[in-house]
């Protein structure tokens, strides 16, 4: 079967089916550039298809770059890549209007941005004023320059990284814009197994230029509208608000998930669902994404912190505290 253009009232088993085959062709063509990580790819192409964004939190040659130019290659769509640096301003990541005196008129010329996939790298060493450069096109899919919008490609995705390690000479990203990035992960070192694979074929030095795709970009468009017609259950809603509410009155947090948050949470869960071949969500759909999707954008309280209260392991608690709905109390649709 294939996609259609518009989302239908409700996912079907057959489509549900399709978008599941479709999914896992996805993560395995990027699986054999990025070894060992299948998982961070599944979550990446949740963020893509759910039409978010992605923030890495990782060492530097942990593969990174890969992930992203293997993205756009297996979708075929265009990337970019910004080094963020403490010089860099605002118009070098959007564009800049420029007066032509051949035509007499002033053009726009576009900046990296206007790429489907792009990658943030080290978000955190340029200034506030550059990084909120990215507030508007992460939000609307479009920047306005001069008081005239131009949008960007579809699909279009940001994976951010910042190290988690070093920190001098870097800004902190303020909570409004971590929340506007849908999921948080991290790649980490590959295991020896994958490790060894990598070392055997060190003479591909481009892992990501061998991959050819599997999808046109507009098929993304697709699969995004069918994951939005994913049922989710209003019992399952309603464990999603009581587990953003545990959050926001956790005694180690000075700020919780919000609604915001949960919207992403239930997104991600329609996708993810779709992903394993389901037209409905489970509770299990939420458990999986509950910590990528919320723990960043919690705000520790300063004593917690300094008492070594982690965001990770608080939502794993309140996960666990929580009772999922059953299924009896959760309608299945046929």
């Amino acid at each position: 079967m294939t996609a259609t253009t518009t989302a239908p009232a409700q996912l079907t088993p057959d489509q549900a089916a399709w978008f599941s085959e479709t999914f896992e062709r996805l993560v395995t063509n990027v699986s054999a550039a990025v070894l060992g990580k299948s998982h961070v790819v599944r979550l990446a192409f949740t963020c893509l298809l759910s039409g978010g964004h992605m923030l890495l939190e990782d060492y530097p040659g942990t593969g990174k770059t890969s992930l992203a130019r293997s993205l756009a290659a297996t979708v075929q769509a265009s990337h970019s890549r910004i080094q963020f640096t403490p010089d860099l301003l605002p118009s070098d990541v959007t564009g800049v209007t420029i007066y032509d005196q051949a035509t007499k008129a002033f053009e726009f010329h576009q900046g990296p941005i206007f790429a489907s996939v792009v990658l943030a790298d080290e978000i955190n060493r340029a200034s506030p004023k550059t990084q909120s450069a990215l507030l508007e096109v992460m939000e609307e899919g479009r920047v306005t320059i001069d008081g005239e919008p131009h949008s960007v490609p579809q699909p279009f995705i940001v994976l951010a990284t910042q190290n988690p390690i070093e920190q001098a000479g870097t800004y902190k990203l303020p909570e409004a814009q971590l929340d506007r990035f849908l999921m948080r992960s991290s790649l980490g070192y590959p295991d020896s197994e994958a490790t060894v694979r990598i070392l055997a074929g060190s003479a591909v030095r481009d892992r990501a230029a061998t991959l050819s795709p599997v999808i046109a970009g507009a098929a993304v468009t697709d699969m995004a509208n069918l994951a939005s017609a994913v049922h989710v259950d209003a019992a399952i809603l309603s464990y999603v608000t009581t587990l953003t509410e545990a959050t926001r009155t956790a005694p180690e947090a000075a700020l919780g998930v919000s609604v915001r948050g949960a919207l992403a949470l239930v997104r991600c869960a329609k996708t993810w669902a779709a992903a394993h071949g389901r037209h409905y969500v489970i509770p299990d759909d939420i458990k999986a994404l509950a910590e990528p999707v919320l723990a960043h954008r919690i705000v520790l309280d300063a004593e917690a912190e300094f008492e070594g209260a982690d965001p990770s392991a608080m939502i794993a608690r309140i996960v666990s505290e929580v009772a999922p709905p059953t299924q009896r109390g959760t309608a299945t649709p046929s």
